[in-house]
């Protein structure tokens, strides 16, 4: 098994957004081959990151999830988010950062 921990950090005006982006999500991820399941966790202390934690049957899956249409699709209305700031000249309202995993044991 292959874990993608991907660590959002969100300004505290786009968490409620974030949250609603995940509500809603187009899903797109669970048709992809070798994916197993998804959880997207939020801090309870409100100030750590929100993590969104998804589950692979290998990192070759996991990686033509990355480089696939549908994770195009899926994350387009938080890419336009970004690209929007960056067009009005401010701070992107999120920035992530993942790391991946193997599983060693359960």
């Amino acid at each position: 098994m292959f874990v993608a921990i991907n660590y959002i950090t969100c300004h505290e005006d786009y968490k409620e957004r974030f949250r609603d982006l995940f509500d809603t999500r187009a899903r797109e991820i669970d048709k992809m081959p070798g994916f197993v399941s998804m959880n997207v966790l939020e801090p309870t202390d409100g100030k750590s990151d929100f993590l969104v934690i998804s589950y692979w049957e290998s990192e070759n899956n996991f990686k033509n999830w990355t480089h696939s249409e549908a994770f195009i699709e899926g994350h387009k209305r938080g890419f336009a988010d970004i690209e929007k700031a960056k067009k009005e000249g401010k701070e992107p309202p999120m920035k992530s950062s993942f790391k991946t995993y193997e599983v060693i044991a359960d």
